[in-house]
């Protein structure tokens, strides 16, 4: 009985996402642009609905669709992205996956704000950055190509 109550809440959830974001005054191009910058600043750690708010201010889209992306990926998507991401820094990097997995939880284990000043930690943040730089740019993209057609095509009928 509890399976059906949860797809229940989830099912209601992404309803009221699809509801906020026609009533979104605005071009479906904007919309579309806030939506993509927002899931953008979500993927992207340490940013979130604050700099989704500021990318829809530089870039002139809707700031209501840009933080509902924002808050719509920003946590619940954080470990399997972070696993997509350092896979992805592995291969931009040529280094090795396992390694940079190991080191990242070597630091996280014994944490010192010092040790991100260390030269072979940039062997294991780089992966990481520039992992998550690819993958968020890449999802940005895609919630901007779909969220374009659904409120193009809603906005039709």
């Amino acid at each position: 009985m509890g399976g059906k109550k949860g797809f229940g809440r989830i099912a209601r959830f992404f309803k009221a996402v699809y509801l906020k974001l026609f009533r979104i005054n605005d071009t479906p191009q904007k919309i579309a642009i806030g939506f993509g910058l927002g899931v953008f600043s979500g993927v992207m750690p340490g940013t979130g609905p604050i700099a989704a708010l500021f990318l829809a201010l530089i870039f002139r889209v809707n700031r209501a669709s840009a933080l509902l992306g924002s808050i719509l990926v920003n946590t619940w998507l954080s470990i399997p992205l972070f696993f997509l991401s350092v896979k992805t820094g592995s291969l931009i990097t040529g280094l090795n996956y396992r390694d940079i997995c190991n080191g990242w939880a070597a630091f996280l284990k014994e944490f010192h704000w010092i040790k991100l000043l260390q030269l072979s930690m940039y062997e294991v943040i780089l992966p990481i950055i520039s992992g998550y730089l690819i993958v968020s740019i890449c999802i940005g993209v895609l919630a901007y190509a779909v969220t374009l057609a659904i409120v193009s095509h809603k906005l039709n009928k």
